[in-house]
């Protein structure tokens, strides 16, 4: 089915502007980065150096990326990101794959999210804490995204309050040692492409811009301006706090932590701290929990309006304009997995998957014209080729795990397509 004739589909109401759009990627950049993958980064690191230049390589295929995505945003600019793209510019299978990726490892990133809420919270509680925050952050999407921009808003300036006083706490402190940042010490391909990898979780809050395309104004030029900007304070944000860290932890301490930004304020002697930045690391996940099921939501609206889901999926509220069955559907698979399983773990398993997609990505952007505002040659081919490097360097289980569901996916879709072809052919 193309864009254009699905004129007769309920649209949602475009409410969002640059500013709106920018907050809402650094909601769900900024939360994920600092809290979760930071320590399992430097674990594969093994060096200040190795995750530092891991954060670079990161950012790198992550701006071929958001460049790849705002192009083709601009000129697809309705729901459903990678999975609108990829129809359009590579064929049905692969935006169904695009789809079928992004749905999937972003419903377990959305269980992650959630779960560390409850373990920053109220950790004797985690489950039913990340059942509750799931439970109210979706009670606020449904009543309509611009209200959840307005949220967003205040959870990031709360959290960069939070990052402040981490990094300045951290470099005051007589503790400080910029030798912690090995600086010239050797680093291995292999531990730099993982660590990227895990990093790469952190940057994909971008997608949640792209996703959003049917609802902010001026398609055209705000999301061309809106990722971009969102992208760089991330990653500005990113290397101050990671070298704050590491001047007082180290590598090695780093990558062992389970709460790496609250040990780093006591390491510093900074003690009182650490209630702050535990109550900001709870913000920054609800924040982070509050971007990924506004992105996996779209993304299961577009997909039922092509059958790929169930039809029913597709419906906008009549009041709110907002996807109000996708965000409910969502919700409760969220809720079952987080009042049941530790999902800390999916991080590699949702990288996996969120790779995979812009790989997607960056092949549509490459059929682009020059007519049709298509980015330098090479923006397109360094990002896939990084995708597809950073993907199959993650941890084997994560591999082995992501591939295992992608390949289910594609069994789906042709299962899905034969049967249809079966029922031509009888009728």
């Amino acid at each position: 089915m193309s864009t254009q004739s699905r004129a007769d589909q309920p649209e949602l109401q475009r409410r969002l502007g640059v500013f709106d759009a920018v907050v809402i990627g650094l909601g769900s950049m900024i939360g994920a980065g600092i809290f979760v993958a930071l320590t399992p980064a430097a674990a594969a690191a093994g060096s200040g150096t190795g995750l530092l230049v891991g954060l670079a390589v990161a950012a790198v295929v992550a701006y071929c990326n958001a460049t790849s995505s705002a192009k083709l945003a601009a000129r697809y600019p309705v729901s459903g990101g990678t999975y609108v793209y990829g129809r359009e510019r590579l064929g049905d299978f692969w935006g169904y794959l695009a789809g079928w990726a992004f749905v999937v490892g972003k419903t377990a990133s959305c269980a992650a999210m959630a779960l560390t809420v409850g373990a920053y919270a109220w950790p004797a509680h985690a489950n039913a804490v990340a059942v509750a925050a799931v439970v109210a952050l979706t009670a606020v999407n449904y009543r309509g995204v611009q209200k959840s921009a307005l949220l967003t808003r205040v959870i990031i300036a709360i959290v960069l309050a939070v990052l402040a006083f981490v990094v300045v706490a951290s470099v005051s402190s007589p503790q400080a040692d910029v030798g912690r940042l090995d600086i010239g010490a050797d680093v291995t391909i292999g531990g730099v492409l993982q660590a990227a990898g895990l990093l790469f979780f952190a940057f994909a809050g971008y997608a949640r811009i792209a996703t959003l395309g049917e609802e902010v104004r001026d398609p055209a030029r705000t999301i061309p301006r809106a990722i971009p900007l969102a992208l760089g304070i991330a990653l500005f944000v990113y290397t101050l706090v990671a070298v704050a860290v590491l001047a007082v932890l180290g590598a090695d301490q780093l990558g062992a932590s389970t709460a790496p930004l609250a040990d780093a304020v006591r390491a510093a002697g900074v003690p009182w701290l650490v209630p702050v930045v535990q109550v900001g690391a709870a913000i920054a996940a609800l924040g982070s929990l509050l971007a990924l099921v506004l992105g996996v939501s779209r993304t299961v609206l577009a997909m039922a309006r092509d059958h790929h889901l169930p039809h029913a999926l597709a419906a906008v509220h009549p009041r709110f304009k907002v996807p109000h069955r996708a965000e409910l559907a969502v919700a409760a698979v969220v809720v079952v997995i987080a009042s049941t399983a530790d999902v800390r773990d999916a991080i590699g398993f949702s990288s996996f998957g969120v790779l995979i997609y812009y790989a997607i990505a960056n092949a549509a952007a490459w059929t682009l014209t020059s007519a049709e505002g298509r980015p330098r040659r090479i923006v397109p081919v360094v990002g896939l080729a990084g995708c597809v490097a950073l993907a199959f360097a993650l941890p084997m289980v994560s591999v082995t795990t992501g591939a295992a569901v992608i390949v289910i996916g594609a069994l789906v879709y042709g299962l899905r397509r034969g049967l249809s072809s079966r029922s031509a052919r009888l009728g």
